[in-house]
């Protein structure tokens, strides 16, 4: 007896997708792009194997093949974010004829990170599971400030300031920018150069300096 494929004729038989095959490098990168978007949504402990398999599409063990379980998919996650989270960073912090401008472009690569990466951000920013991968965004912050540390030593050195003031003067502007991120992830108002603009308005000027209307320009 032939079965029939095609449901236009009445009858309740399925018609099913053919299953897409994938190297194993294209696997990987799914399995992923799924973790990410699923740990950011609910956090590492209410997101299991099976879930994942399932978004996925593939079995448990597949999982378990690539990453050895749900721990090691999301610190593989959580080292890529960090990684490009640093070097966005970094970038941004290239060499400028002024401190007020460096300041600026450290804030507005914090917030292009944010904006191209939400779902890593979201993840980085949640507490890391007990067991699962070291370090966790507070770490992550502070490798950015021991960086930004170097620049700001080199720019005080420059005109005439203490150089034993930057790793204080790092861990207050970077703290303030990612906290700012943080809140900015969500609400996404004003547009990102005009919270960069803001926050350079306030550890340039202080509170009793500041302009009305900053100006990302100057």
């Amino acid at each position: 007896m032939t079965i029939p494929t095609d449901a236009s004729d009445g009858s309740d038989s399925v018609v099913r997708k053919p299953r897409v095959r994938m190297s194993g490098s294209q696997r990987r990168e799914q399995l992923v792009d799924v973790g990410r978007k699923l740990f950011a949504a609910k956090g590492f402990e209410a997101v299991s194997v099976e879930e994942i398999a399932a978004k996925a599409e593939v079995s448990k063990p597949v999982i378990y093949e690539h990453f050895g379980g749900k721990e090691g998919l999301y610190a593989v996650i959580v080292d890529r974010e960090v990684t490009a989270l640093i070097a966005t960073i970094m970038d941004a912090l290239a060499p400028s004829d002024h401190p007020r401008k460096l300041l600026e472009n450290a804030a507005l690569g914090m917030l292009t990170y944010i904006e191209s990466s939400t779902d890593g951000f979201r993840i980085l920013v949640r507490d890391s599971a007990p067991g699962t991968v070291p370090g966790s965004f507070a770490s992550t912050i502070q490798d950015i400030a021991d960086k930004v540390e170097g620049r700001l030593a080199s720019e005080f050195g420059s005109r005439g300031y203490s150089k034993k003031l930057a790793p204080m003067y790092a861990q207050m502007l970077v703290g303030m920018v990612s906290l700012t991120g943080q809140w900015w992830v969500d609400v996404r108002k004003p547009k990102k150069e005009e919270v960069a603009a803001h926050l350079v308005n306030l550890a340039w000027n202080g509170l009793g300096h500041l302009d009305p209307k900053p100006d990302s320009k100057k």
